[in-house]
């Protein structure tokens, strides 16, 4: 029955059944998580090869440069070939970095801010005021990015197919101090939502009243498919911002943190020839080259980008049950009672689950209280406010099956819960 055909009186027969229910996971006393989108232990152990065996006393790349000393500051040759596969860009138009994308990205409006990008007539830190555009619910981080660095940010609310474009057009076009927006185009953190065809064009054609505009697009999830017919596709934002005349538009971001390992990966940047160019001369003063014997160990290892989609299969494999467990229990225990939505993503590492408003915070506390902890409430919009309080992410990937189901379980118990308090004091 829906809880919004029930009386009062059966509202209240339902809170007690389910407080009772709640008092019983308490006595349980778990200390289970599903806050992180984290790798679990068997998906990192699926590349423990690669540090055991894979150089094997051969530490020079096939150019030549001996990966132990210094030098090579945009990545050796096989490190970038296996991204260019992934990507879709040439030598030319990648940097393999360190281990972090997210670091890289950081770099890079630090450099935006206080030396400017290409085509800047100041750096950004110049201006009286910095903007940005963000997609939410989407990934905290970059959220708390823009927030530490003093830039403001502006919420665009998302539609099936992605970010609502009128509205990224109209604010792009008409206010110069825009100067950047946030994308994770594919299975985005936390919604699961790939980008359509017509969003990445129209994102390709934007017009910005800022001529050092940019493209934040953070492509983490390109190779983290859950099924291996029918998943999703994304098309090349670099290869359609030249075709729309706007080459120098974007900078592309991915990595291989959820690939091979979180704190020994490989990250890249990927931008037009001038980006890179440009991007080039500003790191040289910052760093002389990243870890190459990291980037020799990831090309040994996976050898192309076949032998990374091979590897990912393994990966979908060990988490796809994980996420079949939170979609059932939901369509169980959620569903027929009216009072919440979510994604059900063909990729990435998270779902996105929508709440009766005014609820995501007392769901949170709720599980909290009782050993399980979620990404906070409001924590997928810019500063923390959600402004229905309806969003939480959940993130199935870390714990085993077996806490993934009490983990749930109680999810669903407070979900219910907070659903009936919010009915009564209605």
């Amino acid at each position: 029955m829906l809880y919004t055909e029930m009386n009062e009186e059966q509202l209240l027969t339902e809170k007690a059944e389910l407080t009772k229910k709640y008092d019983e996971f308490k006595a349980k006393g778990l200390n289970l998580t599903m806050a992180r989108g984290v790798p679990a232990p068997e998906q990192l152990d699926l590349s423990i090869n690669m540090l055991l065996h894979c150089l094997d006393g051969d530490t020079k790349s096939k150019n030549g440069i001996d990966c132990r000393s210094y030098g090579v500051l945009d990545g050796i040759p096989e490190a970038k070939e296996l991204f260019m596969e992934m990507l879709g860009v040439g030598a030319d138009e990648v940097i393999v970095g360190g281990n972090s994308s997210l670091q890289m990205m950081y770099d890079t409006i630090i450099r935006a801010l206080q030396l400017g990008v290409l085509g800047s007539e100041k750096p950004w830190c110049k201006y009286d005021k910095v903007k940005f555009l963000c997609p939410a619910p989407g990934y905290d981080r970059h959220f708390a990015m823009c927030e530490a660095l003093g830039i403001e940010m502006i919420t665009i609310e998302y539609k099936e197919d992605g970010p609502d474009m009128d509205e990224v057009e109209r604010l792009v076009s008409s206010d110069p101090t825009i100067k950047g927006i946030w994308c994770v185009p594919m299975y985005s953190n936390p919604t699961g939502i790939t980008y359509s065809d017509e969003v990445v064009r129209r994102f390709a054609n934007l017009k910005p009243a800022a001529s050092d505009f940019r493209i934040f697009w953070d492509n983490a999830y390109c190779v983290h498919h859950l099924v291996d017919k029918e998943h999703a596709h994304l098309l090349n934002i670099i290869e359609e911002c030249k075709k729309a005349g706007n080459p120098n538009m974007v900078f592309e971001f991915s990595s291989t943190s959820k690939i091979s390992f979180p704190g020994g990966g490989l990250a890249v940047i990927c931008a037009s020839k001038e980006n890179i160019d440009f991007i080039k001369k500003q790191m040289a003063i910052q760093i002389i080259g990243y870890d190459k014997l990291n980037q020799l160990r990831h090309a040994k290892y996976f050898k192309n980008f076949e032998g990374i989609t091979e590897h990912m299969r393994h990966h979908a494999a060990i988490i796809r049950p994980k996420f079949e467990v939170v979609l059932y229990k939901l369509e169980q225990e959620i569903a027929p009672l009216g009072i919440a939505t979510w994604t059900k993503p063909r990729g990435g590492y998270f779902i996105s689950f929508n709440g009766m408003d005014g609820t995501a915070k007392r769901i949170v506390a709720l599980c909290k209280e009782a050993g399980v902890t979620l990404t906070n409430a409001g924590a997928t919009y810019p500063y923390g406010n959600d402004p229905h309080d309806s969003n939480i992410r959940i993130a199935p990937t870390y714990p085993s099956v077996s806490d993934l189901l009490q983990a749930i379980d109680l999810f669903c118990v407070c979900v219910r819960l907070a659903s009936v308090e919010k009915l009564l004091n209605a």
